[in-house]
């Protein structure tokens, strides 16, 4: 016989609770000596007449909600019905999902009771983050309360020879499954929240499934409940046709005891008897009433767990691969318990108790308006039926997985109030104005959906030979998982050549789409933009995704003209353009930001939400999860090409009438254009410019900037376009590298009068007062003076100082608050300090400052706009956008000198006037950031690796004139949805307040960066050349990472 030992191993290493591995070794136990699980028909008799709820006339008692605690089972995925998330997060209704209405739920009861109803949640591993992360972002007040998960415990897959545990080496996740709701018992022993309760005074636990919504605490039955003295109280309903197939209640001839029996313990010659609800007429709802106290004695009794009948389920290791091991799965069912209690009883409970969601028959009825929900949250069959749920029967074939019933209803639920039956063979499209009346039959042996609309009633109708979507049709590609999809902080990025094989975009695109509507994106709804900084590869891709967009159920796109949408332009498409039934649901942005373009270098795609600010990690984690398991992609390849060069609508019509897509090409600059127009002063700006002794040269890089920067300056503030350098876009900008800073925008440096480190040079002629760059995808920004550099963290920092001239922060009362990334310098922490701002130091990344933007918005927490953030790699912004924003920054720059130059007849006030005036103010923060781009990012992660180990080492150590008071990597717990970003970066602190820091870029599309910074503060000596300044500091940090050991050099690719 098999032994348990190594699945106690197994168990034990993982720390599983001593209780769940004595409930598993039961079950086991009892697979092993050749119980099969039956029950057999003869050993079993039906139940006698049971009480019905309806019938109660017991008076209901509120005091006893003080000693109840409501329990919802939250574990299950829905792999059934193709699911990999919580069941529970489908949308449900009206854009609620069953976690939406259980919320709500809770919060109508304990309004309704007058009490603060105990609520729980018992979770899987599977289940556990979707949930958790549903309720802080939607419910934080549930979110926060004390106790509300309990974990459902995990147990070994077996192999179905063997009956060891099961290896999956592809992915051990696979190797651990559900041990089923009977888990309950074992969860709340192991988890220590049985004693916790009985110590809290609680004596009564109702226990629902989180997919049965009208399982709602009801005092009535609790108050019979308790009266009657039960030790455990099933509810049960009147079993009809649609039931027939499910586990049933029974008395065991043996001992009179009642028990469930479930399909899987009946054996096939049983089958006709286990199916006749004349005979067999209760089943079971899983809402269960349980004495705590009772259950405590159960436990003890039996030596901490309770035994329960094993249900044993046949698969193979990876479910989505019928080829790899075949295994076992033991299972137990909670409603099994009643067996072990004596004194058990059950009761007949109306169905509106009973509304669970098992598969797509389910779901599309729930959808319907067969169902309505009630003032309290309930979904209960619509009056106009009759008390008779009408009967639907979907291909099973076509219809097991809910994607493939989101596409059949992309449109909308069918009226199904007034329908008796519905049997559908093949595929379909349904709709709002869809209505089936009385018995309807819908045959399609067609392999394309065909649409059902209008009024039909009475009818077998075959559809098979129907017009189709035509030009919209969409089909089915094969494909396969493809290595290295994971998205960084901005999107995805490789070398071009990557990007344009085979099957590689697709893959990415239709991963995103398969998780943003999975997220409860409904992408038929709403508009999605789409553009790009105009790099090469980037109309081809477009071209792509609209075609694949419309295959995904998308109806209206907005594409950039030519292509071209900045990256903050996108955001500010996403918020600001109209009207309000088209906003934008979400955009992809085609960039790789500042990393050169072209055929041999790199390509980049990121997907931006409708916030208008980076996808949040959880959507990226979704995004790459699908990316690890695709099997194909949707396209509609007889979709035509879109002009994108002119502005203009095209709209195509499916064939049958049913829907039209229309893309819709959009001026680039439009809506972000207006924005601005809105932020600042364009008047007193245009007087500056205007001003004889002042002059200024903007270089775009040959980015997507070029046209933002034309329509600013030259049409909107009637500057010469001289003014313009390198600002028609092109598609390897120009054989450049399109980054902001002084290595490669070198022209505009010397230009300035300054050498690539920042030194002042000679230079023939005059030298402009204001110079400015922008990086590829325009958000990013360089700020010069006449032969002075202004490091980006001097610069946000003096916008924050000056943000008073800013119409947009002036007129809503000044800031709030403002944000840097962690490696930024702490100059604008001085300045947060002296105005009393709320300040925060994040990870770099933009998306941790859309959170703290968003936090009243979104969130319902403090209000921290108006808002200012930026990041030492030449980024800033505020929260007019949700991305970093390189023409507001220079924009903020010539509205702050135009307030400091309100006379011209008086000398120019510059931009080395108004830094060096900040530094007087609050003191300098001595800044340098060395990147060095290696091509071997596993050295690279080794160097970081070895930092990380000798933080606690290397705390307190003294180097050279400096101490280390700290050495750590970063950790940021958000402080508005509690979410923590882990190993953010190495951080030296030294105990005068200089800093080194070091930290891997992820922008980079091949190879890896390393980025060392390093920072002095510094109230005398503010004219010091900055490398001299931090002379000695720069050489222990060289030394504290051991780079020349690890990489091979110690020269930087680009100092700033």
């Amino acid at each position: 016989m098999a032994s348990f030992e190594p699945c106690r191993t197994k168990m034990e290493k993982e720390g599983i609770a001593q209780s769940a591995i004595s409930a598993f070794e039961s079950t086991f136990n009892s697979l092993v000596s050749g119980n099969t699980g039956i029950i057999p028909e003869d050993s079993i008799s039906p139940v006698p007449e049971l009480v019905h709820a309806d019938g109660i006339t017991v008076e209901p008692n509120a005091t006893l909600l003080a000693e109840t605690v409501v329990l919802k089972l939250n574990g299950g995925l829905g792999t059934g019905m193709g699911l990999d998330k919580a069941k529970s997060l489908l949308e449900v209704k009206n854009g609620d999902t069953f976690l939406d209405l259980t919320a709500k739920q809770v919060m109508c009861m304990r309004k309704e009771f007058g009490q603060n109803v105990k609520f729980m949640l018992m979770n899987s591993f599977s289940t556990s983050d979707d949930t958790l992360e549903f309720f802080r972002t939607k419910y934080p007040n549930l979110a926060a309360e004390e106790g509300l998960e309990m974990l459902q415990n995990k147990v070994p897959k077996l192999c179905a020879k063997t009956f060891e545990p099961a290896v999956c080496e592809s992915d051990p996740s696979n190797e651990w499954c559900p041990p089923g709701h009977g888990d309950l018992y074992a969860a709340l022993i192991g988890s220590g929240r049985l004693d916790a309760l009985l110590e809290g005074g609680y004596k009564y636990m109702f226990v629902s499934n989180s997919d049965n919504l009208g399982a709602t605490l009801d005092l009535k039955i609790l108050t019979h409940f308790a009266t009657t003295d039960a030790s455990f109280m099933m509810e049960c309903c009147a079993r009809t046709e649609n039931d027939k197939k499910g586990g049933h209640l029974a008395v065991r001839n043996s001992d009179k005891h009642l028990i469930l029996r479930e399909s899987a313990m009946c054996a096939d010659e049983d089958e006709p008897a286990f199916q006749d609800i004349t005979k067999h007429r209760f089943f079971n709802t899983n809402n269960l009433w349980i004495r705590l106290d009772k259950l405590k004695e159960i436990v003890d009794k039996f030596g901490g767990f309770i035994p329960l009948p094993m249900i044993k389920n046949s698969k193979t290791v990876d479910p989505k691969d019928d080829s790899s091991q075949k295994v076992v799965q033991l299972e137990t069912a909670m409603g099994a318990a009643i067996e072990c209690f004596d004194g058990a009883s059950a009761i007949v409970v109306p169905r509106t108790r009973f509304a669970p969601v098992k598969k797509c028959n389910d779901l599309l009825l729930l959808r319907s308006d067969a169902y309505i929900i009630t003032e309290d949250f309930r979904p209960v069959l619509n009056p106009a039926c009759g008390g008779v749920a009408p009967i639907i029967d979907l291909d099973s074939k076509k219809y097991k997985l809910v994607g493939a019933l989101e596409e059949a209803t992309a449109n909308g639920a069918p009226s199904l109030v007034d329908c008796k039956r519905l049997k559908i063979k093949g595929k379909v499209r349904l709709g709002r104005s869809t209505r089936f009346v009385g018995s309807v039959s819908i045959t399609n042996t067609s392999d394309e959906a065909k649409y059902v609309c209008g009024k039909i009633e009475d009818k077998d109708i075959d559809i098979s030979d129907t017009l189709g979507l035509g030009a919209l049709k969409p089909i089915i590609v094969p494909s396969a998982p493809i290595d290295g999809q994971k998205p960084g902080t901005s999107g995805l990025r490789k070398k071009t050549k990557v990007f344009t094989s085979e099957n590689y975009l697709n893959n990415f695109v239709q991963s995103v789409f398969d998780a943003i509507i999975a997220g409860g994106t409904n992408v038929s709804d709403g508009t999605l933009v789409v553009g790009g900084d105009g790099r090469y590869f980037n109309d081809e891709a477009i071209q792509v995704i609209i075609k694949m967009g419309v295959a995904n159920g998308v109806k209206r796109f907005w594409i950039g003209e030519n292509g071209l949408l900045s990256t903050p332009a996108v955001s500010a498409t996403i918020r600001e353009r109209g009207p309000v039934w088209q906003k934008a649901f979400g955009a992809f942005i085609l960039t790789a930001s500042h990393n050169p373009g072209g055929p041999d270098e790199d390509f980049g795609i990121k997907y931006n939400t409708q916030n208008g600010g980076p996808a949040p990690e959880y959507l990226m984690e979704a995004t790459y999860a699908n990316t690890r398991s695709i099997r194909s992609y949707k396209i509609c390849n007889d979709f035509p090409d879109i002009d994108i060069t002119k502005v203009g609508e095209t709209s195509i019509t499916a064939e049958d009438g049913s829907t039209s897509v229309v893309v819709e090409v959009i001026p680039s600059t439009q809506s972000h254009v207006n924005l601005l127009k809105t932020i600042f002063d364009f008047d007193a700006i245009k007087a500056l410019l205007d001003r004889p002794d002042f002059t200024m040269v903007y270089d775009s890089m040959h980015g997507v900037n070029g046209p933002f920067a034309k329509s600013v300056f030259v049409d909107e503030l009637g500057q010469d376009e001289s003014i313009l350098t390198n600002h028609i876009p092109k598609e390897d900008f120009n054989g450049g590298h399109a980054d902001p800073n002084l290595t490669y925008a070198k022209d505009l440096v010397k230009t300035m009068g300054l050498d690539r480190t920042g030194n002042k040079i000679d230079v023939d002629g005059p030298i402009p007062s204001f110079g400015a760059a922008a990086d590829g995808d325009g958000d990013r920004n360089m700020i010069l003076g006449t032969q002075f550099f202004v490091t980006p963290s001097d610069s946000l920092a003096v916008i924050v100082a000056n943000a008073d001239c800013i119409p947009f922060f002036k007129s809503q009362g000044g800031l709030k608050a403002v944000a840097r990334s962690m490696p930024t310098s702490g100059a604008v922490d001085l300045v947060a300090k002296e105005l009393n701002l709320d300040f925060f130091e994040t990870p770099t990344g933009w998306k941790f400052f859309g959170n703290l933007m968003d936090s009243k918005a979104i969130f319902e927490g403090k209000d921290y706009t108006p808002f200012i953030c930026g990041e030492e790699s030449f980024g800033t912004g505020s929260d007019h956008v949700r991305e970093k924003d390189g023409i507001w920054a220079v924009l903020a720059w010539l509205n702050i000198l135009a307030a400091n130059n309100p006379d011209p007849s008086k000398p120019l006030v510059t931009v080395e006037d108004i830094v060096k005036k900040h530094w007087q103010t609050y003191g300098r923060n001595y800044y340098c950031r060395w990147d060095f781009d290696v091509p071997d990012a596993a050295a690279a992660n080794a160097m970081m690796d070895k930092m990380r180990a000798n933080t606690e080492s290397n705390t307190g150590r003294v180097v050279g004139s400096y101490t280390i008071a700290t050495a750590d990597d970063f950790r940021y717990v958000d402080p508005v949805d509690g979410s923590v970003a882990a190993k953010q970066g190495i951080r030296f602190l030294m105990s005068d307040g200089s800093r080194v820091i070091f930290r891997l870029s992820g922008t980079a599309g091949s190879g890896a960066t390393i980025r060392m910074y390093i920072e002095q503060y510094a109230t005398e000596k503010l004219d010091m050349p900055v490398a001299e300044a931090l002379k000695e500091l720069t050489r222990i940090a060289l030394d504290l990472c051991d780079i020349k050991t690890f990489c091979g050099t110690e020269t930087p690719t680009v100092i700033t």
